[in-house]
């Protein structure tokens, strides 16, 4: 089985170490616009053989895992390479403008669009690690416009790396992924931002900070060249979102203004049930 992996980062490479620990006949090859992330990659061991877009039409599975800015524009070129019975699928955490993209391509049914919820903060060959995506949910897009026998065997990968599926519509993913996902990295990135700016002194962000804010700032340290694109690409749904986050902090602000404490008691009693909606989750 010749899998073709264009990026290989933390999404890339783990995809890598897991189909190859899942399959004897896998042979990975790597594709990417960095050399030095290449020979990383061939040094740790991620990829065995490095390649390239014109060598597409040996292979039998090619996974997309760059910046989704990059992948609209590359996944068109890739279905025009690729042999008949090829399986292409993305990992990328926006998908309406993507399946908008190929919807009249003439391969489209060889293109599976899925987004693994999986992920660290950080990014590089370096960080690929085993079993990222076992017990994870895996969103499927417009399923149906895939050809069944290319369907199932994206399946049996999914299932061999141990993910749940779930299937969706690709203008409802991106609405609810703007919720759970995109909302938090800006949140993240701007509490960073806000402290940075405050805080002057360095050493006292370090000597003052604690687990809690480790963790809320924790994804602020993603990779900018993934991120912003996902925010321009779902800009309608990060908008809405962010005005709903926003009307709740102003009025958490008017809150401890007006010394309405109770309220505040019972806003954060309520928020509390989030905890029976996030039990389980790793």
């Amino acid at each position: 089985m010749n899998v073709f992996i264009i990026g290989i980062g933390l999404i890339g490479g783990s995809f890598a170490i897991d189909i190859k620990a899942a399959f004897d006949d896998a042979k990975i090859y790597g594709i990417d616009e960095s050399e030095e992330n290449l020979n990383k990659a061939l040094d740790l061991g991620l990829i065995q053989y490095k390649s390239s877009l014109d060598k597409l039409e040996k292979a039998d599975i090619v996974i997309v895992a760059i910046p989704v800015d990059a992948t609209v524009q590359i996944l068109p070129v890739i279905l025009d390479k690729i042999n008949d019975d090829c399986l292409v699928f993305d990992v990328g955490s926006t998908k309406q403008k993507l399946c908008k993209t190929v919807s009249e391509h003439k391969k489209r049914r060889n293109y599976l669009a899925a987004h693994p919820i999986a992920g660290t903060e950080f990014s590089g060959p370096q960080a690929a690690i085993a079993n990222l995506y076992r017990g994870k949910t895996n969103i499927i897009c417009e399923v149906e416009k895939t050809a069944f026998k290319l369907q199932e065997r994206g399946m049996e990968i999914f299932s061999r790396l141990g993910m749940r599926i779930r299937y969706m519509d690709s203008a409802s993913h991106d609405k609810h992924i703007a919720y759970v996902s995109h909302l938090s990295h800006i949140s993240s990135f701007m509490l960073g931002k806000t402290v940075i700016e405050k805080e002057k002194n360095e050493r006292d962000i370090f000597d003052m900070a604690g687990s809690g804010f480790a963790s809320t700032v924790r994804l602020a340290k993603s990779s900018p060249a993934m991120w912003a694109p996902i925010f321009k690409h779902n800009k309608e749904n990060v908008i809405e979102t962010l005005e709903e986050y926003i009307a709740n902090l102003t009025q958490f602000k008017k809150l401890i203004e007006d010394d309405n404490f109770t309220e505040i008691y019972k806003e954060m009693q309520d928020t509390n049930h989030i905890k029976t909606i996030l039990k389980g989750i790793s």
